[in-house]
């Protein structure tokens, strides 16, 4: 068994490294590894901690609220109430038991789908390379790195190939660093060990092989991830909620403070009348808040993955429903991603074999990051490389947009350089045309940009193919990438997806535009555009871009659809403009290039087979790189935000009319309106219909546009329909108190089942800004409304109800409670008419600060 390495493994060679964690190059063997898992535990930053069932159901009672209310239940048992004081607990915990059953479950339903996707690592085992769960690997592991990898461990690199590697989440430091097999002094900072490679980072360029020292909890990222603050940033519906939290807590003090105060004055029992004043704080509390949030999003995630679309970051669903700009390369997603290599060319345009021998070399026998070029190169046609023997290899890196190969063949040495075209003429002195070598003129230059424009108008990639003879050495570095010869164009297809014509136009019909970010130049990203059926209403080009200041692409951005040219960071900047000007943005990306734009965007998405970096930064994982899933995606984030916020408006709008109702009843009136135990179990009754919100169904008008977080809008809602709830709440003690002269039993019992019954009637005619009979609700809603509803009518005559404090209620009383039912539903359908259409006046756009 390995025991712990406690030497400063960046102060030693590779060798006696591997010796002292018990390694070789070849890796562990399969049952070594195994050994090593159940000895160090999985690589895992922290042992998660899974709440138990009990430790989630007791998390139910960290409402204060909740706290102070059992406190004066058990005071109210300890002076004699000990009846009042079991309802009331009892209620507390049939409601707490509720809430737990659902989150729990969603909770379940959320890690089976997060375990769908989790980080993959190429490791050798038994001397062979396989892929495995990144939560496996094991001190003494040889893992393979390239661009775009995630480093999932600390470890020592063994050989390296201009590896550049990104720190900066450990050293603050933005510039990446360059990381070679070289031994450095033991007082070595973190920034100084040169040799060595940290969990949380990530290869921004080059391949390397490293030997994995420490894992878990014990890499250096892992001793400071409690002291960091890890939490990702506050979406927008998040701080919405929040937000409306602190309003919610203003209203319920002040509220429970001036009844609680009134009722001492009025000489009314204190125990009594605390428990009153925080059962009605209990009442205007949206409790289940969090269950349906977990349902909504659970359920949401659980239809979005059958959906092909994945959720790593739960509450990115809600930003999903109010996304209105999305971001996209063309690559893949408005073409078919399937590149198609349509000839290989000279400089002067004429077909080249050699053109392409060269080429096929370079992709054949390069090892860094996999990318479609090399393949459609490599299946285009075979070509015999058996005399060729590889030297050496300058790998891709996103700043230089090229890729080096060194090889042996006929006793030379030759450099095979491919990569962008500005990329290969900037390192170029030289053409070669018919075989004849000349030097690289102006004349010579114009023909090429004329080809380049031709070509380019008729949506062809340009790949440039370059050569020079170098001498033979052990390693080749980017300064040896310098006086090459042009030898050709690779001329590359990508075609353009069949149906994404009408994928657009539904976007479009969602309120989502689509704006084109691609590194590829101008004129393919317009004839894409064009083939696709984008309306293309202005262009920037990243030298452009780089001329402009903020406030000037600030001007420009809305009207702008296609960005060309661009580099990563400029992607960046596009997307935090487009926040700006107050949009939710969205960005679809899968290379490392696309990681800085991916981590601004409101909505992150990528693919499946995305390098790793790019996969760990995004809020959804798609199976399959699609715009359609991505449409479909929309309308469940939208459906799932429509439901949250309808749960919100519909119990916070009805509870704070039945409270404020009660608090000023208990005012004037000579008894308390409500007792205690009556009010929870109001609040706990409506709760079951409540809570089916999650499940419900969503007008598809709603869906048709993107959906916002406004705490003005739900905070006018809540006054206005809370409002009307009262003035029906003051009609009905009009009509029990003067019209039946109604004692405090018989008046208890009436305003119970009336308020009952209005919260079920105003959740089914608030669930749509339809009239309420031209939307179907989802069967489970409407059912449990009809049994609470029926429950409630019965509670009056059933055994117990004198434990309750309720008394049967007269035939007529009954009627004349329907009927105020029936007109509070005329008056709520007309306020909601006019309420929406007040509100459907254009509001003038904020801008995002």
């Amino acid at each position: 068994m390995q025991e712990k390495v406690r030497i400063n493994y960046w102060s030693v060679t590779p060798e006696e490294m591997l010796e002292a964690v018990h390694s070789n190059v070849n890796g562990l063997a399969a049952e070594e590894a195994a050994v090593r898992l159940k000895q160090h535990g999985q690589n895992t930053l922290r042992k998660q901690k899974k709440d138990t069932q009990l430790r989630a159901f007791l998390s139910q009672f960290k409402n204060p609220i909740i706290l102070i209310l059992i406190v004066a239940t058990g005071i109210s048992a300890a002076t004699g109430e000990w009846i009042d004081a079991m309802i009331i607990l009892a209620i507390v915990l049939a409601s707490a038991t509720l809430s737990f059953y659902q989150e729990y479950t969603a909770g379940n339903v959320i890690a089976e789908l997060r375990a769908k996707v989790q980080a993959k690592s190429v490791v050798l085992r038994d001397g062979k390379p396989i892929e495995i769960a990144s939560k496996e690997v094991v001190p003494g592991d040889i893992i393979k790195l390239s661009t775009g990898s995630l480093i999932v461990a600390d470890g020592l690199i063994l050989d390296s190939s201009n590896l550049f590697v990104n720190q900066s989440i450990l050293t603050g430091e933005s510039q990446p660093s360059e990381k070679k097999p070289d031994k450095v002094r033991e007082d070595a900072s973190l920034e100084e060990r040169t040799n060595c490679v940290y969990t949380g980072t990530s290869v921004q360029s080059g391949n390397a092989t490293m030997l994995v020292v420490e894992t878990g909890a014990s890499t250096e990222f892992g001793q400071i991830s409690d002291k960091l603050s890890l939490r990702p940033p506050e979406t927008e519906f998040e701080r919405g909620v929040r937000r409306f939290g602190y309003l919610l807590t203003e209203i319920m003090l002040v509220l429970t403070l001036v009844v609680f105060a009134i009722n001492v004055i009025m000489n009314r029992p204190a125990i009594e009348a605390l428990l009153f004043s925080v059962a009605l704080a209990v009442g205007i509390t949206p409790q289940l808040l969090p269950a349906i949030i977990s349902i909504t999003l659970s359920k949401g995630s659980r239809i979005m993955a059958k959906e092909g679309v994945i959720v790593r970051r739960l509450t990115a669903i809600e930003n999903f429903g109010s996304m209105d700009i999305l971001c996209t390369d063309k690559t893949g997603t408005l073409t078919e991603g399937s590149i198609r290599l349509d000839g290989a060319a000279d400089v002067s345009g004429q077909p080249s074999d050699e053109v392409f021998r060269l080429a096929y070399l370079n992709a054949s026998l390069q090892t860094g990051m996999a990318n479609t070029l090399d393949e459609a190169i490599s299946a285009s046609k075979d070509v015999d490389i058996s005399a060729v023997k590889k030297q050496g290899e300058i790998p891709f890196d996103f700043n230089r947009e090229r890729l080096s190969v060194i090889v042996q063949e006929d006793g030379q040495c030759i450099m095979i350089v491919k990569g962008a075209l500005n990329s290969i003429l900037a390192i170029c002195t030289r053409v070669e045309i018919a075989g004849a070598e000349s030097a690289m003129d102006e004349q010579i230059r114009s023909g090429i940009q004329q080809h380049y424009e031709e070509w380019s108008g008729q949506g062809i990639r340009i790949i440039a193919v370059a050569q020079k003879m170098v001498p033979m050495q052990e390693k080749y570095t980017v300064e040896d990438e310098k006086e090459m010869v042009l030898m050709g164009f690779l001329l590359l297809f990508d075609h353009p997806k069949a149906d994404v014509s009408q994928t657009i136009l539904d976007l479009a019909r969602k309120g989502v535009s689509l704006r084109i970010i691609t590194g590829d130049n101008k004129l393919i990203a317009l004839h894409t555009a064009e083939a696709v059926g984008l309306k293309v209403t202005g262009v920037l080009t990243g030298s452009e871009l780089m001329k402009l200041s903020d406030e000037a692409l600030w001007a420009k951005i809305e009207a702008t659809t296609v960005f060309a040219e661009v580099d990563p960071n400029q992607k960046e900047r596009i997307i935090l403009a487009l926040k700006k000007k107050n949009h939710v943005v969205g960005y679809m990306g899968d290379g490392i290039n696309d990681v800085p734009a991916l981590h601004a965007a409101d909505v992150s998405l990528s693919v499946d087979n995305a390098v790793d970096v790019a996969k760990e930064s995004a809020d959804f994982v798609l199976m399959e790189k699609n715009l359609e899933v991505l449409s479909r995606g929309i309308v469940m984030g939208r459906t799932t935000f429509a439901n949250t916020l309808k749960y919100i408006q519909v119990t916070t709008s009805a509870n704070f009319g039945n409270m404020f109702s009660m608090a000023g009843a208990s005012l004037f009136l000579p008894f308390l309106p409500l007792l205690p135990k009556q009010i929870l179990l109001i609040n706990f009754l409506s709760d079951f219909p409540a809570i089916t919100i999650a499940n419900d169904s969503v007008d598809k008008e709603t869906v048709e546009k993107p959906l916002r977080w406004d705490i003005h809008f739900i905070r006018d809602f809540m006054f206005v329909f809370g409002l009307v709830s009262s003035v029906f709440d003051y009609l009905t003690f009009a009509l029990l108190f003067i019209g039946f002269d109604a004692k405090h039993g018989l008046f208890q019992s009436s305003w119970f089942t009336f308020s009952v019954l209005t919260e079920l009637l105003v959740l089914l005619v608030m669930r749509t800004h339809k009239r309420f009979y031209m939307s179907k609700p989802a069967p489970l809603l409407l059912y449990s409304s009809i049994v609470v509803g029926i429950i409630t009518l019965l509670i009056p005559y059933l055994p117990f109800h004198q434990y309750l404090g309720i008394e049967p209620i007269q035939p007529l009383l009954l009627l004349s409670l329907f009927l105020i039912l029936g007109l509070y539903v005329i008056v709520t359908e007309v306020a909601k008419y006019y309420f929406y259409k007040a509100k459907a006046q254009p509001e003038t756009k904020k801008v995002r600060r």
